[in-house]
């Protein structure tokens, strides 16, 4: 049976092949064009808002170094205001976030790397249980987590520390991590373990020697990943924190929105602040990032 005209031009437009058509090459670039503006594009509005004097949120001027740009907003943010006696907290609440997330992710993935393992090369009761309940404790709703977790935090006497935060998304981190992890386990050939056994090596050798060093990308990955779910996490922290010298930055940066008033030039130079330390993150680790996204598609 024949395709249809549209189904046929669609076959033709995404062959692959190294006679494509100036027209074809023209279409897809100018897609993938549009596709950056339209992801570009609120960022640098952002940037905008953060360079407009007297708090403009609205206006008519598409520009995207506004008219009188000032930098004002950024110099409040880090360094306050000393003629209205206003102190800025924004380095405690990205040092806040930065250790808070950092122990996170490296509990997250020292215990998920461990528990991934188990999974990958054991076969035990409750394995392949273990493994779907995991699986389905990534489909509750974040929201619907908030009172059991902060049941647990007050049951520990945790609330308003920091250490009752990094539980909080350690709890919620891990799940994911094992099954990144286990994925990437398993396309490591087993016979490599089997030599080092044979060989005299422990268990715990074969792990620390062979299996981690062969999982950089994964646990790059992981921490990446980890990394991130905590680093912009707004609703939990909320409900741990509530004294200003714990806060982290999401929750830092809601001071800027007052009962009636909203600082909206700080609150986008803070946004963009706040970027740069991701951005850097991502930049370093580039050369794991395509390979960590690839894990575990293939098994050799």
């Amino acid at each position: 049976m024949s395709k249809n005209p549209i189904s046929r031009f669609f076959s033709w437009f995404f062959h692959r092949s190294r006679g494509d058509s100036p027209f074809k090459t023209l279409m897809i670039h100018a897609t993938l064009i549009m596709a950056c503006v339209i992801a570009v594009y609120p960022v640098l509005r952002v940037v905008t808002i953060s360079l407009r004097p007297n708090d403009t949120l609205l206006t008519t001027d598409l520009r995207i170094i506004p008219e009188h740009a000032t930098l004002d907003n950024y110099k409040e943010v880090l360094f306050g205001d000393p003629e209205k006696n206003r102190k800025s907290d924004f380095f405690l609440w990205i040092w806040n976030s930065i250790s808070v997330v950092a122990v996170t992710s490296v509990i997250s993935v020292i215990l998920a790397a461990i528990s991934a393992y188990a999974f990958s090369r054991f076969r035990f009761p409750g394995r392949e249980a273990g493994l779907v309940f995991l699986l389905t404790t990534q489909m509750i709703p974040a929201g619907m987590l908030l009172l059991p977790l902060f049941i647990m935090i007050a049951k520990l006497k945790m609330i308003n520390t920091s250490l009752g935060l990094i539980i909080a998304y350690a709890v919620t981190s891990v799940p994911l991590t094992i099954w990144t992890l286990k994925g990437y386990y398993d396309t490591i050939p087993v016979d490599l373990e089997e030599a080092a056994l044979i060989d005299g090596a422990s268990r715990v050798t074969v792990f620390t020697k062979i299996i981690l060093p062969l999982s950089t990308p994964a646990l790059a990955i992981a921490f990446l990943f980890s990394f991130m779910g905590g680093w912009s996490e707004y609703l939990v922290a909320r409900v741990v924190l509530q004294k200003n010298e714990i806060f982290t930055w999401p929750l830092g940066i809601f001071t800027f929105a007052q009962q009636f008033t909203v600082s909206w030039g700080q609150f986008a130079a803070a946004s963009v602040l706040i970027a740069i330390p991701v951005m850097a993150l991502f930049l370093y680790s580039s050369k794991w990032l395509i390979s960590g996204l690839t894990l575990g598609s293939v098994k050799g």
